[in-house]
């Protein structure tokens, strides 16, 4: 189309009589108005005869690809305007009768009374308007109830009325928010789960994890699932393990032993149940350490399939507990007080939760009744620490050896 308006008027008849099946097309709605402008402005349309408004006509048509009536449209437009501009296309719009400021003033009216229902505060807005002569609420006051729920539908009501709620916690009645405080007494245990990874859909072993604050006495068991049923006996079997009276339970929050069975379980045992307090992270360190310089260094990361959890527990409970308790020496913290009241931990000593248990004043009257402190001395006796490491790594390479063959 380029100065394709510049032809005269032979040179368009010969280009129609030679160009019947040309058809020119992709071409914008303001490229076509601007050329059928200056065709004719260069044309001088209105002074032409008939017959050379017709030629001009169907060489429009030719060159645009516009019905007949349309070309005919536009020109009468140009002739009317003296030129030819694309028509910007208004959608109708009903006329708006409520403002932004009776927006504004509807979100003011719902946020004093709290949002009522439409009818009631219809029912106000009309009051303020007719018993109290307010003359900011005349539109609302006429107002139908439906179109006042659809006011409070639009963006700068909901943005008027944005309001934020905190969240509520639950209030759980199990367990006292506070650090157990044993004053050196053996039997206030920290207790958390590990667990040991997910494969597909398919739930790992879960590894309980109890160690007593003041001497590290460490029971670990293993179970497939973290269900009430399923963890109850397994709590049982660990209190058992350990060889004085367990006086304290610990646990951070989760479900698995804040519910109404464990509960029960320690109320009926005469144990005291604690959890962690909010924002004190500390509260169980003891025995989050204890998962990672234990249980991770043992089991490792990787996936092991719940139904190994029997097999784990007889492990846990033949070998790695007692080589834990007997043969394996801890840190132990010698906590020193400054002048100005700090308490600074020193590690010093390291022993065995065994010698950490016979070191305090009078350790027999911590011992279950069916055991006495020969009895602990003699157990620890029978291999050395280095025999029982051995073994321990014996037994759990049979363990492992089929489990990672399955998995």
């Amino acid at each position: 189309m380029h100065e394709a308006e510049k032809l005269n008027l032979e040179q368009i008849e010969a280009f129609l009589q030679a160009s019947e099946d040309i058809r020119f097309e992709d071409q914008t709605q303001a490229q076509v108005y601007q050329w059928i402008d200056r065709l004719l402005r260069q044309q001088q349309y209105a002074q032409q005869s008939r017959k050379a408004r017709g030629l001009l006509r169907r060489y429009v048509a030719k060159m645009t690809g516009l019905s007949r009536a349309q070309v005919t449209r536009l020109i009468a437009r140009y002739r009317a305007q003296s030129e030819l501009q694309p028509v910007a296309y208004r959608r109708h719009r009903f006329a708006q009768r409520y403002t932004r400021a009776d927006v504004d003033l509807l979100a003011a009216v719902d946020e004093a009374h709290e949002t009522l229902s439409g009818p009631a505060t219809r029912r106000i807005l009309e009051r303020e308007h007719q018993q109290y002569g307010k003359p900011e609420y005349e539109r609302l006051a006429t107002i139908s109830v439906s179109h006042l729920y659809n006011l409070r539908q639009q963006p700068r009501y909901r943005q008027r009325r944005l309001t934020y709620t905190k969240t509520k916690p639950t209030a759980v009645t199990i367990g006292e928010r506070r650090r157990p405080d044993p004053q050196g007494r053996p039997g206030y245990l920290r207790v958390d789960t590990v667990h040991q990874g997910d494969h597909a859909a398919d739930k790992g072993v879960y590894h309980i994890n109890a160690v007593d604050e003041v001497t590290q006495w460490q029971i670990v068991a293993a179970t497939p699932r973290l269900s009430e049923a399923w963890l109850e006996p397994v709590l049982q079997r660990m209190l058992r393990q350990f060889p004085f009276r367990i006086l304290g339970f610990h646990s951070d929050n989760g479900s698995e032993f804040i519910n109404r069975t464990v509960a029960k379980l320690l109320n009926q045992l005469l144990i005291e149940q604690t959890k962690s307090r909010p924002r004190h992270s500390n509260d169980n360190g003891l025995v989050e350490s204890k998962n990672g310089a234990v249980i991770r260094k043992h089991m490792g990361y990787g996936y092991i399939a719940a139904q190994h959890a029997e097999a784990l527990s007889g492990f846990y409970a033949q070998h790695l507990n007692p080589y834990l308790n007997y043969h394996r020496p801890c840190a132990q913290a010698d906590v020193e007080v400054d002048e100005k009241g700090r308490q600074r931990r020193h590690y010093r000593r390291y022993q065995t939760p065994l010698e950490t248990l016979l070191a305090l004043p009078h350790a027999a009257q911590y011992l279950r009744r069916e055991l006495t402190v020969a009895t602990l001395q003699r157990i620890a006796a029978v291999r050395s620490d280095t025999e029982a490491a051995q073994l321990l790594q014996q037994a759990k390479r049979k363990l492992l050896q089929p489990t990672t063959a399955r998995k």
